[in-house]
């Protein structure tokens, strides 16, 4: 699970991050290529745009659930998401 104490400092400020688990899979910038970048001389992620939606909420969130790092964090649950039938089967 990603860990705010070891985020990488491109992280835009916002409720997600990248930390330094990050293997570059790439996983996230193919789900939500809008949010996620690599950045070439660290071989790794991180995000440049945090979610302004919930339709790019959800896919921030998609990402990270993909992860096979574990290496995407999220600081709480945006509450639009608990609207979202697919978020609510995963909760449970």
């Amino acid at each position: 699970m990603a860990s705010v104490k070891y985020k990488w400092p491109q992280n835009v400020p916002g409720e997600f991050y990248v930390d330094e688990c990050c293997l570059d899979h790439h996983c996230c910038a193919e789900i939500a290529p809008d949010h996620f970048r690599r950045i070439d001389d660290g071989g790794h992620l991180y995000v440049y745009r945090q979610p302004s939606n919930p339709e790019e909420r959800a896919r921030c969130m998609a990402a990270l659930d993909t992860c096979p790092m574990a290496a995407i964090g999220c600081d709480g649950v945006p509450p639009k998401l608990f609207s979202l039938s697919w978020w609510r089967r995963i909760l449970r």
